[in-house]
């Protein structure tokens, strides 16, 4: 009986290693910007930061520093930590003020074939308990460690989605969790894989300007030609600026319906701007498929002889 239990005993415990996931090493954590620098409404030096930084990183039991030691082959991460803002908002209709810490994570690795990087946010809130000083800076000190949490938990859940088979990710699509789903297709958009494309054309429609952009960059990297009717269909009513944004991305990915739609708008926008973005845009395409019909770049099996 004591043998039966002490052998349960050890295949639960085996399981909670496993469930624990891999490791990942970290070489170096750094800040970036001025707000961390020089923030007389939080009162912390860099290095206070760092450390909850590092205390944030530590909890998730997934992160190990290296202090400097060789790793052999293995590429360790560098993380670097911004806050774009630290700021006070009034909400609930202007009856309560919050404080509000942003912060962005950029995990980086070299050494390999290509360097990997990877970004992850965060915004911590926290409601004001009063308008004094004292009150003030503690609520945005609560809010920092707040949002430094999250983009721990985020980055872990970004590593982990870079470490997982792409036939696993594509079930993380289903997931319930929103974060696991936003970093599956974010990886699998990296791998240009199909499964991807569909769904950030979809998020071409979201109201967040951020993430039509977001959206935007990954179609571009896939080269997703299926995209580029939406792209078309977003780009009517919208400022210069942003409509110069899709003609790039269009120019891109090129394909004969982006080409049409730019040379188009090459000819006949209202705004010389747009022309102007349109032509460059035709020129990249251009340039592109020149370069894919060089004999050197279809490889010796397809050179002209």
């Amino acid at each position: 009986m004591k043998s039966a239990l002490l052998l349960t005993a050890c295949v639960l415990l085996l399981g909670a290693c496993r469930n624990q996931g891999a490791r990942y090493p970290v070489e170096d954590v750094r800040l970036s910007g001025a707000t961390l620098t020089d923030n007389s409404q939080l009162a912390l030096g860099p290095d206070q930061v760092r450390a909850l930084l590092r205390q944030a990183l530590e909890t998730r039991k997934r992160f190990e520093f290296t202090e400097g030691k060789s790793l052999g082959q293995v590429r360790p991460w560098r993380i670097t930590l911004e806050l774009p803002f630290t700021r006070e908002v009034l909400k609930d209709d202007g009856q309560h003020t919050y404080a509000e810490v942003g912060a962005t994570l950029v995990l980086e690795r070299f050494g390999g074939d290509l360097p990997e990087r990877y970004e992850v946010v965060g915004l911590g809130e926290i409601r004001m308990r009063s308008e004094t000083p004292e009150a003030r800076r503690t609520a945005l000190r609560e809010a920092l460690e707040a949002a430094l949490r999250q983009v721990a938990e985020s980055a872990v859940l970004q590593l982990s989605a870079v470490d997982r088979d792409s036939n696993a990710l594509v079930q993380d699509l289903q997931a319930s969790d929103p974060r696991i789903r936003e970093f599956a297709l974010r990886t699998l958009a990296e791998r240009r894989h199909p499964a991807a494309a569909p769904l950030l054309i979809e998020q071409l429609k979201s109201s967040d300007a951020d993430t039509v952009r977001r959206a935007i960059g990954a179609l571009v990297e896939m080269r997703a030609a299926s995209a580029v009717p939406a792209l078309i269909d977003l780009s009517r009513g919208k400022d210069v600026g942003f409509l110069q944004e899709i003609v790039f991305a269009l120019g891109e990915i090129g394909g004969a319906e982006a080409e049409a739609y730019l040379y188009t708008v090459a000819q006949g926008h209202d705004q010389p701007a747009i022309q102007a973005a349109a032509q460059q845009a035709l020129d990249t395409l251009y340039a592109s498929r020149k370069q894919h019909s060089l004999p050197e770049a279809r490889g010796p099996d397809h050179a002209e002889h």
